[in-house]
């Protein structure tokens, strides 16, 4: 079997919603010396010394993200300090600035508003701020309550917007999560972290790599011998916004029984040998939500339905637009409500 003769996998993460996460302490300022001031980028002249970090929003892949404010204009961003520690890094990041800059003209993907070179070596990318977070941290603020299906198609739609500009730039993502779909209060969704994406420059280009966060990988990113004898990054895509749908709609993550801590091994034999998840017979989804999250969830690659026709799947075309919309922005307006009463001791 494929995984046995990849045993050593660096680059996997078991990044599973609810996990304990360390928050890194904010890193000693960047060094004010000329060389620093004055490393800017080729199209954006911003420095680095014209922000003020407030806080830690996140760690993604090879970087920290924190939350910024440029000081002469006070416009508030998400700064990405990614980390290069060597040639292999640098080439990492250079991918995520070239996807950024090729596939962000779309209002479901995160804007770039530019990068600074670092006197250390590193880069810092200037991003959309989303202020609501990600949809993780939506399901963690909630305890757990599962989004009303409303919202939940809304979530989708904007998702597979961005997921269509993407492919049709030949972009896969390979990291789809609700940590990576970003939302704002406006009710926008956004898709983030491009650090692990892949620009398939062939049609039969290889997409083999065990890179990403291995509990929303699917089964031929784990073994593709088996399960049609190849990696499609699209269809991975597809496989991940499935478990993540399915995660907001029932309030937990699918693959781990409830109350059970997750392992590798544990994941990739559900991933790989298990029943295809499905939602439990006592939830009361529509037939329509169990139908859209099975045909992202089809083991088979081939079998998986695209994101053109998950597009016009009645869960998405069927739903009323408007009211979809309002749904969701509801929703985020009652958790921005409870939030704040909850940090007021109120």
């Amino acid at each position: 079997m494929a995984v046995v003769r990849e045993r050593r996998l660096p680059s996997l993460t078991l990044d599973l919603p609810g996990g304990n996460r360390t928050c890194l302490p904010l890193p000693p300022s960047i060094p004010t010396a000329p060389a620093a001031a004055a490393a800017t980028t080729t199209s954006e002249q911003h420095r680095i010394t014209d922000f003020e970090k407030l806080e830690v929003l996140g760690h993604g892949n090879g970087g920290t993200v924190y939350k910024a404010r440029h000081r002469r204009t006070s416009a508030l961003y998400a700064l990405k300090l990614i980390q290069v520690a060597d040639l292999t890094a640098r080439r990492q990041a250079t991918r995520e600035v070239e996807i950024l800059r090729s596939a962000a003209d779309h209002p479901s993907i995160i804007r770039c508003h530019g990068v600074v070179s670092l006197a250390s070596g590193d880069i810092a990318v200037l991003l959309d701020l989303m202020d609501a977070g990600s949809l993780e941290s939506l399901l963690r603020r909630r305890g757990g309550a599962p989004l009303p299906e409303p919202a939940l198609a809304e979530i989708a739609r904007q998702a597979l917007l961005g997921l269509s500009h993407l492919h049709n730039h030949q972009i896969a993502h390979r990291d789809i999560k609700p940590s990576n779909l970003l939302i704002n209060a406006a009710g926008e969704i956004k898709i983030a972290d491009f650090g692990v994406s892949k620009i398939v420059r062939r049609s039969l280009d290889p997409c083999v790599s065990y890179v990403g966060t291995c509990a929303y990988m699917s089964p031929e990113r784990f073994d593709p011998v088996e399960h049609g004898g190849g990696y499609d990054g699209y269809a991975g895509d597809v496989w991940g916004l499935g478990l993540t749908v399915m995660e907001m709609g029932t309030g937990r993550f699918p693959l781990v029984p409830e109350g059970e801590r997750a392992n590798w091994a544990g994941l990739m034999w559900a991933i790989c040998f298990g029943e295809p998840p499905t939602i439990p017979d006592s939830s009361d989804a529509s037939p329509e939500l169990r139908d859209f999250v099975a045909r992202c969830l089809e083991r088979e690659a081939g079998q998986r339905w695209t994101v053109a026709q998950l597009l016009g799947h009645p869960f998405v075309a069927g739903a009323e637009a408007s009211e979809s919309k309002r749904a969701l922005t509801e929703l985020l307006r009652f958790d921005s409500v409870t939030t704040d009463s909850r940090e007021s001791g109120s």
